[in-house]
């Protein structure tokens, strides 16, 4: 075979087929896969679907599938050769020459799988072996019985220098090749090469077909030199570049729509064990880019579920900077911080899965933690800390890479850093010293304790208690979108499937949003005079009468159906981010008071403190346009 199949994955593991898929046809997400019109059939209904945890596309208006290779084939007429040299090169993979040392090298790749394999199976053998037998105690106390060890193929290294190495070499393995695997320490200060892994519980790591590449090794001996111990770089295994447990993983987590990667080997095998089959693990090394690329192929927000001490907080701070500039729209992270000092095996046998399910469920965005970040590095009472800290922020987010990422991340911090100004209206955070962000204050009493009655302490000011966006209602808002596009349908082009999108409490905003999206289905122009004479046969007079009654004195201007349109088009556009960010804010609110119900300590007081201080902000630059246009008396 010219192209090996690991070289072949390598190519799809580099480029999503969304990504090449996407140069030709239109996608739009849908779910966990993308959607277009078919490039081989003229279509009005999308019927083609991309999937890029599967790298694989199927057409149903022509039943034509496959990867992206095939694509190329199918819809440029390349040769499969040169379909796999073009993305070879965008993937930046060297090909092989098509010779003699080449067909060779693919030989001896399969030759050293098969004597993973034969490795691996050693050890399993070991471990149900009379030698194992304090290394199944240890497994069993840790709860990882007979049939967990099955699943993950958990073996045992045992004390003898020699073990794997006879076994191999009665296989025919040669020890040159034992020791290019990691399996043997050799070198030139080693007169005769000996096992590495000795005396502990071996985790068989394998690649993204199940098939052992390297291994993880825990000491049994609690003063062994290192408690893990991972397979060197060798022509399998580059540690950086894969993920433990992926190839088990793959499906929970499309099933799921979601992947979660917490820090070790065992970790893992608890999170299957609480119901979390959708969980990786890096081996041995903080997060790369290439296993981001990883995990973001399986879901768009991953969940990094770190150790509840200092070392785990690192470890969120260092993906969070790995992460930044590769973030794009609907891609991000989120992050489920454990309780301090503990792993989530330790989580386990403590609390239960139910301890873990709400672990995941406060799982907060990755600007939450950006964010947090940067106010707990120091004291901000002063300007010049609250100047450094505004520095450091847009110094951080300069780094993403997506301009319009980039955007909506710099609106989101120059939000949050207007609350920390003292001079903010009433209803912002005081800052005195020692003072937490998001207004929250410890108040006297045991050292740890919580206030009796956690409350924000901050009141919002009688503008901001008037603004029905602080209330939690968007009705004025819903209305002026909505209405707007009703007496300006030609904007309906530009904007239709944002306002399909929206979520719409107002039953006249959601009946007319209705009637809009079905006139745009209908004409790729909607003529405004039509739209007017197909509502009242539709008998939403009415409807555009009480919509029109709840817009805002300021937002009338928008209902004229002679409004400037450049101004309009912006108004809408800034309506429409506003309501989701509100929407958003306050099912957050709601996440926070449930957290803080369940288990009132001083981390979801602070959350629930933090998300009113940023639903206060929104509502203040509401209440500030909350305001009828002046009229000049005198005026003719």
């Amino acid at each position: 075979m010219r192209y090996p199949p690991h070289l072949l994955d390598e190519i799809r593991a580099r480029l999503p087929a969304s990504d090449v898929i996407g140069r030709r046809v239109r996608l739009k997400k849908a779910g966990r896969e993308w959607r277009g019109l078919s490039p081989f059939n003229a279509e009005k209904t999308p019927s083609f679907y991309v999937n890029d945890q599967k790298q694989f596309y199927h057409c149903f208006s022509s039943g034509k599938h496959g990867d992206v290779f095939t694509f190329l084939m199918e819809t440029e007429g390349l040769s499969f050769p040169e379909a796999v040299e073009r993305l070879a090169g965008e993937a930046g993979v060297a090909l092989p020459a098509p010779s003699e040392d080449a067909r060779a090298m693919e030989s001896r790749r399969r030759g050293a799988i098969e004597v993973m394999e034969l490795a691996a199976s050693y050890y399993e053998e070991q471990l149900r072996a009379p030698a194992g037998t304090e290394a199944r105690r240890y497994l069993d106390r840790r709860g990882l019985g007979p049939e967990i060890r099955a699943r993950f193929r958990i073996g045992y290294a045992g004390p003898e220098r020699y073990g794997l190495r006879d076994f191999l070499a009665a296989k025919d393995v040669g020890k040159d090749l034992m020791a290019e695997l990691g399996l043997l320490y050799a070198g030139e200060d080693v007169a005769v090469p000996y096992d590495r892994f000795r005396d502990r519980i071996m985790f068989p790591i394998a690649d993204i077909r199940g098939r052992v590449i390297a291994f993880g090794g825990r000491a049994m001996q609690a003063d062994a030199k290192a408690k893990y111990l991972n397979s060197p770089e060798t022509p399998l295994f580059h540690k950086g570049q894969g993920l433990y447990n992926l190839h088990q993983a793959r499906k929970a987590a499309h099933d799921r729509g979601t992947i979660i990667a917490v820090e070790g080997y065992v970790d893992v095998i608890a999170m299957t064990m609480a119901g979390h089959a959708n969980t990786v693990a890096p081996l041995g090394t903080a997060l790369t880019e290439e296993q981001l690329g990883l995990l973001w192929r399986q879901a768009d927000e991953p969940i990094l579920c770190f150790d509840g001490d200092r070392a785990g907080q690192r470890a969120a701070f260092r993906a969070l900077d790995v992460a930044l500039p590769m973030l794009e729209p609907g891609r991000s992270l989120r992050f489920a911080l454990l309780p301090e000092g503990q792993d989530p095996d330790d989580l386990l046998r403590s609390g239960g899965a139910a301890a873990i399910d709400r672990v995941l469920e406060a799982a907060k965005p990755l600007v939450e933690v950006l964010w947090a970040r940067a106010v707990e590095a120091g004291p901000i009472d002063t300007p010049e800390r609250r100047a450094g800290l505004a520095k450091s922020l847009r110094e951080t987010v300069a780094v993403i890479r997506d301009e319009t990422v980039r955007r909506y991340y710099r609106d989101e911090i120059e939000e949050r850093l207007r609350a920390l100004s003292p001079r903010a209206a009433h209803g912002r955070p005081n800052f005195q010293a020692g003072a937490r962000p998001g207004g929250f204050q410890r108040r006297p009493g045991r050292p740890g304790e919580l206030p009796a009655s956690p409350r924000l302490t901050v009141a919002p000011s009688p503008l901001l208690a008037r603004s029905t966006g602080f209330a939690g209602g968007g009705s004025f808002r819903e209305a002026m979108i909505v209405g707007s596009l009703v007496a300006h349908p030609e904007l309906l082009g530009i904007n239709v499937e944002e306002l399909a999108e929206l979520e719409l409490e107002d039953p006249d905003a959601a009946s007319l949003r209705s009637f809009l999206l079905d006139r745009a289905a209908e004409a790729a122009a909607v003529d405004a005079g039509l739209v007017e004479s197909q509502l009242g046969r539709a008998g939403l007079e009415e409807a555009v009468a009480r919509l029109a009654a709840r817009v805002r004195p300021g937002d009338r201007w928008a209902l004229d159906p002679h409004a400037d349109t450049v101004r309009l088009e912006d108004a809408l556009r800034q309506a429409m981010i506003l309501h989701r960010k509100a929407g958003a804010l306050h099912s957050e609110l709601r996440q926070a008071e449930r957290a803080l119900v369940e288990e009132e300590t001083e981390a979801n007081f602070a959350w629930l403190c933090d998300v009113k201080a940023r639903l206060a902000v929104v509502a203040g630059a509401e209440a500030e346009a909350d305001v009828p246009e002046t009229i000049d008396s005198t005026a003719p």
